[in-house]
C-alpha cells in the first residue's frame, strides 16, 4: 500500500530536516514513494548546492513503472505518482538550473503535447520528465492541443521530434489531424513523430501517419535517442 502526500502549497526549506537521514535518502528503493517528497526536501536543505540529482528521481519513477507492469500497482498509483512528480519539479527546478546554465548543449529538442480532446497528462509528463533526464529540451505544449498549436511550436522550437499522447480512443482522429497539419505547413520532412498512450497501437500509427509509437516512457526516450543518433527513418515500433 502506497501512502500518498499531496502538498497543495509551495513547499517549505527544512521542513523535514529533522525526521531523515543521509543514509535513509541513499537508499531510495527502499522508500515507500509517499515519502518522496519528504526526502527530496531534506536532501535540497541539506546540501542546496549538490543535493540534487534527477537520475535518482528517476529512480522512483522507474520503480513506479515496473510494479504497474508487474500488476502491483494500478491508475490509482500512477495518478499519484504523476502528481508527486509535477511536486518534484517544482521543487528542483531552482536547483536545476544552475546546472541547466552550465550546459552548451542537449541531445535534441522535442515538442510534446496531449492532442486536442484529450486532457490526460500522466504519461506525458512521465515522457517529459525522462527525456529531459536523458539530455533533451522538451518544450510541454500541455494537453488538448490543437494541430494549429502544434505547428506553430515546431516554428518556433524547430525540434527533431514531436511526441504526441492520448488515452482516448474517441481522439485518435486528432493524431492523423495534427501529422496532416504539419505537412500542410511543410514542416512534416524536418521532424520525426512519435505517438503514445496506453490505448495507442500500431494501427494507430499507421492510421495517423506518424513515424512511430512507443509502449510507454522509457521507450519513447529510447526511440528519440535513437533517431538522433543514427538520423534516420526508424521502423514502426521500438522493440522493448
Amino acid at each position: 500500500m502506497m501512502r500518498c502526500i499531496i502538498m497543495t502549497s509551495s513547499p517549505r526549506p527544512g521542513r523535514y530536516c529533522h525526521d531523515f537521514t543521509p543514509d535513509a535518502y541513499n537508499a531510495p528503493t527502499t522508500i515507500v514513494p509517499g515519502k518522496l517528497l519528504d526526502i527530496l526536501d531534506f536532501k535540497l536543505c541539506k546540501w542546496p548546492g549538490r543535493g540534487v540529482s534527477k537520475q535518482q528521481e528517476y529512480q522512483y519513477v522507474e520503480k513506479v513503472g515496473k510494479q504497474f507492469e508487474l500488476g502491483k500497482y494500478f491508475l490509482p498509483e500512477l495518478v499519484m505518482a504523476g502528481e508527486m512528480l509535477k511536486k518534484i519539479s517544482s521543487m528542483t527546478e531552482p536547483f536545476l538550473k544552475q546546472d541547466a546554465e552550465k550546459k552548451t548543449a542537449c541531445l535534441a529538442k522535442v515538442v510534446l503535447g496531449s492532442v486536442k480532446g484529450d486532457i490526460h497528462d500522466i504519461g506525458k509528463d512521465m515522457v517529459k520528465f525522462l527525456l529531459d533526464v536523458n539530455g533533451f529540451e522538451v518544450h510541454d505544449l500541455g494537453v488538448d492541443v490543437s494541430p494549429e498549436r502544434f505547428v506553430e511550436a515546431i516554428k518556433e522550437v524547430q525540434p527533431a521530434v514531436v511526441g504526441m499522447s492520448a488515452l482516448l480512443t474517441t481522439v485518435f482522429e486528432s493524431f492523423k489531424n495534427t501529422v496532416a497539419a504539419i505537412k500542410d505547413a511543410g514542416l512534416r520532412d524536418g521532424v520525426k513523430i512519435m505517438i503514445g498512450g496506453g490505448t495507442v497501437t500500431d494501427d494507430v500509427r499507421k492510421y495517423s501517419g506518424a513515424d512511430a509509437y512507443g509502449k510507454d516512457a522509457v521507450a519513447a526516450v529510447n526511440l528519440s535517442k535513437k533517431w538522433v543518433a543514427k538520423n534516420q527513418r526508424p521502423p514502426a515500433e521500438l522493440g522493448v
